[in-house]
């Protein structure tokens, strides 16, 4: 099988594992940088160059796209789609969990377990919104952010008023959403690969700090999860559409709650935490399922 991946930097963990992966399984694979990929977009034959020269069609693609080039790297994914290359993860997809607002409200919509969010537009709207998620402590999170940064923990009512309105003023989109103090600064990354969680992780926290991202010094182990906890995974990656994604779980007094789901999610900290060969499995599933002009979607909105 020829499967083309589109990563921007090949020396990554992930692109590294998951080539070695593809080629211990007899396929050929090619590391394309997303932006050095350029359309010739038309009805009759769409294509791609790259470097003064057409790329030959693929037969499936692993899209490891980051959140700062999300608008050109899906569109070159759309790309490959017309052209009947399968998607690992569909560019609808990707689009649909790199919102953040709209990927809450989809899973609110699916009675997926969330922790209680807010989001307005107005200063004045500052007291009720605050009121509205539980008063504080609260979290406030940039609707732009990645990897923990532009999340602020604020613990107490002024100290929340005074970074929305720090962050309203800089005309900066965010949401605040309930702090679950009981999660003890953990959560659970589920690593979902078509109908099933075959990996996860719990991550936490340093002393001191509440968020519990591995680039911001968290630890990560082995968890065992609940039935409650894999179902809900599974049911928010398919909510998005995604094939493969990272789901994120705090554990609260109300079961498993959803933070974020995550369309390309890295494959080292969990494959360290877990010893599980990730790599493969994600190139089983495109051997089982990739065909031509094939995609999958249930997601809505």
């Amino acid at each position: 099988m020829k499967i083309a991946l589109l990563s921007r930097n090949q020396n990554l963990y992930s692109t590294r594992r998951i080539v070695e992966a593809a080629e211990q399984r007899g396929h050929q694979i090619s590391v394309l940088d997303p932006l050095r990929c350029y359309m010739n977009i038309n009805a009759k034959e769409p294509e791609i160059h790259i470097r003064g020269k057409r790329l030959e069609p693929f037969d499936a693609i692993i899209p490891r796209i980051g959140a700062s080039i999300t608008f050109y790297g899906t569109a070159v994914l759309r790309q490959f789609e017309m052209m009947g290359t399968y998607p690992l993860n569909e560019s609808v997809a990707i689009s649909r969990s790199r919102d953040k607002l709209r990927s809450l409200q989809l899973l609110s919509r699916k009675g997926i377990g969330l922790p209680i969010t807010g989001f307005a537009s107005k200063p004045s709207d500052i007291p009720d919104l605050i009121e509205m998620v539980g008063g504080a402590p609260l979290v406030i999170k940039l609707l732009e952010g990645t990897q923990g940064i532009g999340v602020v923990l604020a613990e107490t009512r002024k100290a929340a008023e005074s970074v929305i309105e720090a962050f309203m003023g800089l005309n900066a989109n965010i949401m605040v959403q309930e702090y679950i103090k009981e999660a003890g600064g953990a959560d659970i990354r589920c690593f979902v690969l078509g109908d099933r969680v075959i990996a996860a992780m719990k991550r936490q926290a340093q002393p001191g700090e509440f968020r519990s991202n591995l680039h911001r010094g968290g630890s990560a182990t082995l968890v065992k999860l609940s039935p409650a906890e894999r179902a809900t995974a599974v049911k928010a990656a398919k909510t998005m559409g995604l094939n493969v994604a990272g789901v994120d779980l705090l554990r609260s007094d109300n079961g498993p709650l959803v933070m974020e789901v995550n369309s390309s999610p890295g494959l080292e900290g969990i494959e360290q935490a877990t010893g599980k060969d990730i790599a493969s499995e994600i190139i089983a599933f495109i051997e089982k399922n990739a065909k031509p002009h094939k995609t999958r979607t249930k997601g809505k909105g």
